[in-house]
């Protein structure tokens, strides 16, 4: 029996009934910016994440027919940055999806931010992903979001584990991780000045392996790029890089064809696949119980540009 087999058996092993706590603390967390806001909304990216905090949205806020369809509507619209760069599939996911369900779907374009000027690049292939921050700051003025729900979670990198739940931005969309609000009791400060918002994290107590086993129970659906898949890449730095439009192969490089999946999704010139046979969330649950890198770590490349990366694009306003 090789490994991957001996992992998958130990996923039936592992603990359900905590994900019991994290689901009615998320439906809580949904609950009070949904009583506390005029204008919230939802970031849906199409990511594993943004999937997960929609249907718990979805149980906050709907209930299921006895046709199993989910009935009412959501008190907030869907949001999502789009650098123009994104995986298709993922597009393509997140369009069926918004689509079947009727959900309201606000998209923020970088593409449309470059033509504006707000937004310039130093050459056509330079990386979009830091770049989302001026349209998602431009989406909030023009939409006059006063909060917004995000997938982050504390262990996917330094900078996320600093943030509180309920996370204040200034009017300029700054973060000050020195001037964050204390959160005792699971009592949240929502007063804001005009201008301001806040950033809230519903699963921000859920780890990798949480998301991956509550997937699996709920059965979620995900873009298929989670799951493993033959992509053409190179190898560099470390990395799997998939051979796009944007990413090309650069001289001397082999390209090659691994059977890969990802475990997070985003820009396509800095998010990278691993190499994986697990096609289906328990087998990727099987996974993740072995894994000794974050999912950031392993698969971002605009993460590895220093330690202080993704705190400072937060301080910007990032995600």
């Amino acid at each position: 029996m090789n490994a991957p087999q001996r992992l998958e058996q130990l996923a039936p092993a592992v603990d359900h009934q905590h994900l019991d706590g994290l689901e009615e603390e998320a439906i809580f967390i949904l609950r009070e910016v949904a009583a506390s806001f005029e204008r919230p909304a939802l970031l849906f990216s199409g990511g594993k994440d943004s999937c997960v905090v929609l249907h718990l949205a979805k149980k906050a806020f709907q209930h299921r027919g006895d046709d199993g369809r989910w009935q009412g509507r959501l008190p907030f619209p869907l949001l999502h940055v789009d650098t123009g760069h994104n995986f298709p599939e993922v597009i393509d996911f997140r369009d069926d999806t918004v689509r079947d369900a009727g959900h309201e779907l606000i998209v923020g374009s970088v593409e449309d931010a470059i033509r504006r000027g707000t937004v310039r690049l130093a050459h056509p292939l330079e990386s979009r992903n830091g770049h989302q921050t001026v349209s998602l700051l431009e989406a909030i003025e023009t939409h006059r979001f006063d909060a917004l729900i995000g997938g982050a979670r504390r262990d996917e990198e330094k900078a996320r584990a600093k943030e509180r739940i309920f996370s204040h931005r200034d009017s300029f969309g700054q973060w000050n991780p020195k001037e964050q609000r204390p959160e005792l009791w699971s009592l949240f400060n929502t007063r804001l000045r005009p201008g301001e918002h806040f950033r809230t994290f519903p699963i921000s107590n859920w780890t990798e392996l949480d998301v991956w086993l509550y997937i699996a129970r709920e059965q979620i659906a995900l873009p298929p790029m989670y799951y493993s898949h033959p992509r053409q890449i190179v190898r560099r730095k470390g990395l799997l890089v998939p051979v796009t439009e944007v990413t090309p192969p650069q001289p001397g490089e082999t390209v090659e064809t691994a059977q890969v999946r990802f475990r997070t999704v985003g820009d396509m010139t800095c998010t990278c696949p691993v190499e994986s046979l697990a096609n289906n969330a328990h087998a990727v649950v099987a996974e993740t119980l072995s894994v000794t890198v974050s999912e950031r770590g392993a698969t971002r490349m605009d993460d590895r540009a220093s330690n202080s990366a993704m705190e400072r694009r937060k301080k910007e306003g990032y995600f």
